[in-house]
């Protein structure tokens, strides 16, 4: 509560009369302490306090027995006078007017649980529950017509309300009274109600085998639906199949069949529904009509959108793998996957991957006009990017439609035109596509038009040279045996690409086939003295190697040293030294000797040990096999001692990462030269001599008996 520790006056307004008889007014009592209570307390807490302690619920009231006439009127007057208050103080709530009449009826009184209902009916005449509450007391009570005349009255003032009418009609048939029953669905059908109202009369008269009348409600339905369809322009043709499997049902397949016809015939070409003709299919495949099948999928397919025939494709294959033959299955497939390629290209006209199995499929079974149509659909998705990544599997369209006009439609003027026309769209500026070229060029050397094969390489490599290119053109010449195009040709590759060293291998390779071994080696030597060169460890063996192959000896050692002049590397070295073993005859032992001599002195200042180790193995082999003990002996000593080392690594911030185990070799010539790593080995011999005489102090006897032994 907002207000606290409210205290009285102690004096409290005393209340005495005066002696004139005059009555004192009591003094207001004053709140000292006016500040708020530490603890309050809300309303929500005193309702919740009341509700546990349980103040306000009141006992229920003791039960009564009525023994007489005077105390049941009594009850009633009660009752129905609480019953009247409820209804005037709110005469909308229609539950207490039912409550009424349910107790008027309860209590055998007919006639007022009447006369409650239609005054209810005067205050709410659009309440559903109302009526049929009240029609259920007529019914419960076997008042049939009385019944009757509600069920009348509530279809008459509330047509639109199905349930008065399925409770009307179920009432006249469970009384058996069909006339009334279908005079009421009349009177239903009149107001054009939904599906299931119709299907409901029909459903009736089959009941009582009606056949003929169900069939003309069929006719009335599907002619009203009709009417609306025009109206509204939305097909509906699950109604007309209804009709059609009715009289396939009763077994008058003349009749389903004209159905079908007028169904087709009615939507036409413009609202055309692959339900319809699954259906038509299906009672065709029914009465063994294999052929009218085959006729009225075929009729579909070629007029319902692709997207809108996934179901009919369903069916129409499962229909040829059951009746029909090989072909007429693969004729479906086809189909079939045609459709889904032609949705993936529409899709997306830049996935050539599509494009590829599309083509792959029309190859396989159609005509080249249609083949032609789809390549030329593909080959107009040019990419919209001019960089080669994007064009890498475009190409391969115009390579495909190429080679499919030359080798399956024999046809070498529309070859020539498809080469001719890729080779206009490709941006050679930017770059281009040497397979091209050279396809073109070999496709006119079958056709055997050397000219205009020779007239594309030149271009090609005017437009835009290439390594690939013009190693084609020198290819096709050599086979043609063209030498003198061969040597200008290399030359006006050599210009291009200095740096091939391929090329110049090549080109010294055809001169020494022609004999012309002056203009083999100076190709060579122009081939070396150039600046720059992708692989010029490649160029310098194949030039030993023409000099060895020439026997040469004197130029081959000069090469070599020419080459240790430009690298020390191990394997030139150990090349040059298995030469000389090779090459002399009375000297050559000596001189590879030597040569493995001098490698050992220029390899002492390389950082990397193990190429040393290297040329150290390769001298030792040499030795074993040529030398005598003496250069054994000292190759032994030559060799490294591998040892064990450790090193610690360091992360990209620069934090410790651990150590890390390696292997090192320590060269005996290098320890000669190092005093302390001389120093070192004698610490470690001194800790090893150290370690065994403590040993052997530990176990005296041990030492005893081994020299005994």
């Amino acid at each position: 509560r907002g207000g606290g520790g409210a205290r009285a006056h102690k004096g409290g307004g005393k209340m005495a009369s005066t002696a004139a008889g005059k009555q004192r007014i009591p003094k207001v009592a004053k709140v000292k302490n006016k500040a708020p209570a530490e603890v309050q307390i809300t309303a929500e807490q005193l309702l919740r306090e009341a509700k546990e302690r349980e103040l306000e619920l009141l006992p229920p009231p003791p039960q009564q027995k009525i023994t007489d006439v005077e105390e049941l009127n009594d009850y009633k007057l009660r009752k129905r006078k609480t019953f009247e208050d409820n209804i005037r103080k709110n005469r909308t709530v229609i539950s207490n007017w039912i409550k009424y009449a349910q107790w008027e009826e309860s209590l055998k009184e007919i006639q007022r649980a009447r006369s409650i209902y239609e005054r209810a009916l005067d205050v709410d005449y659009r309440n559903v529950t109302l009526w049929l509450k009240y029609a259920e007391m007529e019914m419960k009570n076997r008042q049939v017509n009385h019944a009757r005349n509600i069920w009348d009255r509530a279809i008459t003032t509330l047509p639109r309300v199905n349930q008065f009418w399925y409770k009307y009609t179920y009432m006249e048939e469970m009384l058996g009274n069909v006339a009334g029953s279908r005079q009421v669905f009349e009177r239903w059908m009149e107001w054009q109600p939904e599906e299931q109202a119709w299907h409901s009369y029909i459903n009736f008269e089959l009941r009582y085998k009606e056949v003929d009348r169900a069939r003309s409600i069929y006719e009335r339905y599907i002619l009203f639906r009709a009417l609306a369809v025009l109206v509204l322009v939305h097909p509906d043709v699950k109604n007309w199949i209804k009709y059609a499997r009715f009289e396939e049902k009763h077994s008058y397949f003349a009749h389903a069949r004209k159905v079908y016809e007028r169904a087709v015939e009615f939507f036409g070409e413009e609202h055309m529904d692959e339900h319809l003709y699954v259906a038509f299919a299906k009672f065709e495949e029914n009465q063994k009509e294999f052929e009218r099948v085959r006729v009225i999928y075929k009729y579909a397919l070629d007029r319902i959108p692709k997207q809108d025939a996934q179901n009919l494709f369903k069916n129409y294959t499962i229909f040829e793998k059951k009746f029909g033959d090989r072909r007429g299955i693969e004729d479906i497939i086809v189909s079939k996957r045609r459709f889904q390629y032609e949705e993936e290209v529409k899709t997306n006209p830049h996935n050539y991957d599509a494009w590829f199995d599309y083509l792959r499929l029309v190859e396989s079974d159609a005509d080249a006009e249609t083949v032609r149509e789809v390549y030329e659909r593909a080959i107009a998705n040019v990419p919209p990017i001019q960089e080669k990544r994007h064009w890498k599997r475009y190409i391969y369209l115009w390579v495909n439609y190429a080679l499919y006009e030359e080798l399956e439609a024999k046809a070498s003027k529309r070859t020539r035109q498809v080469y001719q026309a890729c080779l206009e769209l490709l941006p050679h500026k930017k770059f281009t596509f040497a397979k091209m070229w050279l396809l073109y060029a070999q496709f006119e050397i079958r056709q055997k038009n050397l000219p205009l094969a020779r007239r594309a390489l030149g271009t090609s490599i005017g437009k835009c040279p290439k390594n690939k290119l013009f190693k084609g053109y020198i290819e096709l010449e050599l086979q043609l045996r063209e030498f003198d195009r061969c040597r200008k040709l290399y030359e006006k590759f050599l210009e291009f690409a200095p740096e091939n060293c391929t090329s110049w291998i090549k080109f010294a390779e055809l001169e020494t086939i022609l004999g012309d071994i002056d203009r083999a080696r100076a190709i060579y030597e122009l081939a070396i003295g150039q600046p720059r060169l992708d692989m010029p460890e490649v160029l310098w063996k194949s030039y030993i190697d023409f000099e060895i192959e020439q026997e040469e000896y004197e130029k081959t050692r000069n090469l070599y040293r020419r080459l240790l002049q430009r690298t020390q590397h191990v394997k030139v070295w150990i090349s040059l030294a298995q030469f000389e073993l090779s090459a002399g005859r009375e000297e050559r032992l000596l001189r590879c000797r030597q040569v493995y001599e001098e490698a050992n002195k220029a390899m002492r200042s390389c950082e990397e040990k193990e190429e040393r180790v290297m040329l150290l193995e390769s001298w030792r082999s040499f030795e074993d096999e040529f030398g005598t003990d003496a250069t054994k002996e000292r190759i032994d000593k030559l060799m490294p001692e591998k040892i064990k080392k450790r090193r610690k690594l360091q992360a990209e911030d620069g934090s410790d990462a651990g150590w890390e185990e390696y292997y090192d070799y320590i060269f005996p010539e290098d320890t000669a030269n190092q005093p302390n790593l001389k120093l070192l080995a004698m610490a470690k011999l001194w800790k090893k001599q150290q370690q065994e005489s403590e040993a052997a102090a530990m176990d005296p006897d041990k030492d005893i008996d081994e020299s005994q032994t």
